[in-house]
């Protein structure tokens, strides 16, 4: 094996550890959501509990879609997406908002997509064929 597959080899296998990870907190997260654990917040957003729901449901696909090879690109892209609105809550939505959990989120989602961006890339590719 030249350096250079080895190279290739461990940045596989960091990015699973890192999807794995992500996939797992997202699961949690989601599953808080579908709880009473955020009614409060979501009152204090204002904008009514089916955005907690929404969150739930989008936050539990992009975990799932962190699983699944031609997924995991366009599923970390999906969960940065989700981070950005959730930073923005936290800073201009909510009295005492703390930003700094979904920012870290969206930094390891952004990593994970752009080591994934071949799957973006090759999806329609992949979804024409079938």
């Amino acid at each position: 094996m030249t350096e250079q597959e080895r190279a290739v080899r461990v940045g596989d296998i960091a990015a699973w550890v890192l999807q794995v990870a992500l996939a797992a907190y997202f699961v949690y997260s989601a599953f808080s959501l579908f709880g009473d654990d955020f009614v409060k917040k979501f009152e204090e957003i204002g904008l009514g509990q089916w955005l907690r729901y929404l969150t739930g449901a989008l936050e539990l696909a992009g975990a799932i879609g962190l699983l699944i090879p031609p997924l995991c690109g366009l599923a970390a892209l999906g969960l940065v997406g989700i981070m950005v609105g959730a930073i923005g809550t936290e800073l201009f939505l909510l009295d005492n908002g703390d930003a700094k959990l979904p920012f870290l989120l969206l930094i390891l989602a952004a990593v994970v997509a752009w080591y994934r961006w071949d799957t973006v890339r090759t999806l329609p590719r992949v979804l024409s064929r079938s």
